[in-house]
């Protein structure tokens, strides 16, 4: 069985953020960044080369493929902020109701720009996707 390709690495989360040449991507990720830091109390750490993760949670699924993930991230991709909500965002219809404009996908959340989005809301849905997670997770 194939390992997982991203992993968790020692990289510089400020050294990564400081490299993005856009201004206002890079204003937003500091933003992300310190409000995920706030939710889950727990310090950032680099996934790959441009992931930012907090927590871990250990994953097993029927086939008995497992490893391991962060609980809640981000990355400034080229079109979008993603945001990782490894619960599932369609697990969270309330708070997807008065977020804001930003497009889905099964775990991620597409962002153009902060200034779309409700950051009371998105900070609920942080913690809500961390707490689901976290249920999610399975001990080693």
């Amino acid at each position: 069985m194939a390992a997982l390709k991203t992993r968790q690495t020692d990289d510089s989360v400020d050294g990564f953020h400081n490299s993005i040449t856009d201004d206002k991507k890079r204003q937003d990720c500091f933003t992300v960044l310190e409000l995920m830091k706030q939710v889950t109390n727990m310090d950032p750490r680099m996934w790959g080369p441009t992931i930012v993760g907090f927590g871990k949670a250990h994953f097993k699924y029927d086939s008995g493929r497992e490893g391991d993930w962060f609980l809640v991230g981000f990355s400034p991709r080229k079109q979008n902020l993603t945001l990782y909500i490894m619960d599932g965002v369609e697990r969270h219809p309330e708070l997807l109701k008065t977020l804001g404009k930003y497009k889905t996908g099964v775990s991620c959340l597409y962002i153009k720009a902060l200034d779309d989005i409700h950051l009371p809301t998105l900070k609920k849905l942080v913690a809500s996707g961390v707490a689901g997670m976290k249920k999610l997770s399975v001990p080693k």
